[in-house]
This record gives structure tokens, C-alpha cells and sequence, in this order.
């Protein structure tokens, strides 16, 4: 994969409609990222966790402070560089083309990119479904696989590009807990093969104590840095670890910090916009 894929949100602050309602998404919010970290975010429904996400991404322009990835400037204000193979979304509710097949959906990317001719992204696709044993459905279409295995196409489809950084809004936000128990180690398996630069969401705990090197918690919106929380728990990992002290001991340090934002947000009479 590729080398590199340092994050440096600096001082980042987003505002909705500054000239109308003045909506405050992200203020003054600052973090660091290394390469090859897997970070998982977590917050209060609404802080603003997805917006900034969306920055990173380059689907939205910030209004103050910068994102710098390895030293190379993604977003000024008034600025901003646009999606690109480098930093990769996998979304919440799939993205996954329902008229292609497996192979054409993995394929797609570097064919567009024009990083690779047809048959050798079709060849590279097939070696990526092997490696994780999904060899047989490549002709099959999205609607004819269970949602596991969709989630699962979808993060070969953007491993495939050989991104810096993978965002991941809440990937298995909707899976039952043995889809999901699946996919977590499914992903852990692809981050150790790679060591991709993960930017994770999610409002679930226990995922984000399994997956991550560093939970980070949101505070109630606007979002700004509460905690961050280093995960000291051996890789590779399994779902053993759930059950070990040290697992719950971190658990309830990010819970403490997460319930507290989220009285914030429930006095503040907040709703759930991200």
C-alpha cells in the first residue's frame, strides 16, 4: 500500500450558513494522526464528527484553520482539494454500484484513476478476493450478497486504490452482531496486511476499543478534542480481548467521557444530525 498517510487537522472550525443561522459544526479542533495509526472517533450523535470527516474528504470546505496530509495542504479556507485516490470514504449506508458486478466494483477505481488498464485492475481485484477467500462472486451482483459481504467488497473497492488514508463513516452502523463481529475482524486482518492510515466513526464502544490504536472523544457539537485515549491492548487482536480487564477498564474511561458529552447534548436539547 501506499507509504505515508499523516493527518494534521490544525485549529479546524466549520460553520454552516455564516451569513444566516451561524450553525457552529467544528470549532477550533486540532489532531494529529500518525501514519498507519488506526484512529477511532467517537461522540454524541450530532457533534459534528461526520462534518469533519467530510473535510478530510474534501466534501466540504472549512471556514477556518487547515488539514495537511503528510505536509501536503487538503483544506484552507476558501481552499480545497477535492476527493481523491489518496484519502478513501467508506459510507455508512454503501455505496456499492447495484447495475455492476463484484469485479467491476473493485475494478472501478484505478480504471477511472487510469492508474491501471481494465484487465490488470480485473486481475487485481480477483487476487484481493482470494486473499480473503470471497473467490466465486465475482460475477455476482450487490442485491444477490448478504449486507457482511457487501461491507465487505466495499473496503476491498477502496483498499484496491492503494489509498494514504481510509475514512470510515460508521461502516457497520446496521449489521446484526455476528455480521459485525465478522467485519471487525475482517478489518483488523486488511489493516495488519496493509498498515492504511484508518479514520474511523462510530458511536459504539465496543467496536471502537477492539479496532482502534487511539479512541478519540467528541465533545457535544460544536466538536472539539475531550479525550484522547491510547489503546494498549496487543495486535494482532481477536475477540478474546473483549472479555480481558484492560478491555473494560478502557471501555468505561471512554463511556465516562462519552456519557458526559451526551448529557450535554440531550440538556441542550441536540438532535441527531451527523
Amino acid at each position: 500500500m501506499s507509504a505515508g498517510g499523516a493527518l494534521s487537522i490544525r485549529q479546524v472550525t466549520k460553520v454552516y450558513d455564516p451569513e444566516g443561522v451561524h450553525v457552529v459544526a467544528v470549532d477550533n479542533c486540532s489532531l494529529e494522526v500518525a501514519s498507519g495509526e488506526f484512529l477511532v472517533v467517537v461522540g454524541p450523535s450530532g457533534c459534528g464528527k461526520t462534518t469533519l470527516l467530510n473535510v478530510i474528504a474534501g466534501f466540504e470546505e472549512l471556514s477556518e484553520g487547515e488539514i495537511r496530509l503528510d505536509e501536503g495542504p487538503l483544506a484552507l479556507p476558501g481552499k480545497q482539494v477535492g476527493p481523491g485516490a489518496e484519502r478513501i470514504v467508506v459510507f455508512q449506508n454503501g455505496a456499492l454500484f447495484p447495475w455492476k458486478t463484484v469485479l467491476e466494483n473493485i475494478a472501478y477505481g484505478p480504471v477511472v484513476q487510469r492508474r491501471m488498464a481494465k484487465n490488470e485492475a480485473q486481475r487485481s481485484a480477483r487476487e484481493l478476493l482470494r486473499q480473503v477467500g470471497l473467490e466465486g462472486i465475482e460475477e455476482s451482483y450487490p442485491a444477490e450478497l448478504s449486507s457482511g459481504v457487501q461491507r465487505r467488497v466495499e473496503i476491498l473497492r477502496a483498499l484496491i486504490n492503494e489509498p494514504r488514508v481510509v475514512l470510515l463513516d460508521e461502516p457497520f452502523r446496521g449489521l446484526d452482531a455476528v455480521a459485525k463481529s465478522v467485519m471487525h475482524q475482517f478489518l483488523l486482518d486488511m489493516f495488519e496486511r496493509t498498515r492504511c492510515t484508518m479514520y474511523f466513526i462510530t458511536h459504539d464502544l465496543d467496536e471502537a476499543i477492539f479496532l482502534a490504536d487511539r479512541v478519540v472523544v467528541m465533545t457535544t457539537r460544536p466538536a472539539r478534542v475531550k479525550l484522547e485515549l491510547s489503546i494498549d491492548l496487543p495486535r494482532p487482536r481477536d475477540h478474546r480481548v473483549l472479555g480481558t480487564e484492560r478491555f473494560l477498564k478502557l471501555k468505561q474511561a471512554a463511556l465516562e467521557a462519552v456519557h458526559e458529552e451526551a448529557l450535554k447534548a440531550f440538556q441542550a436539547g441536540e438532535r441527531e444530525l451527523a
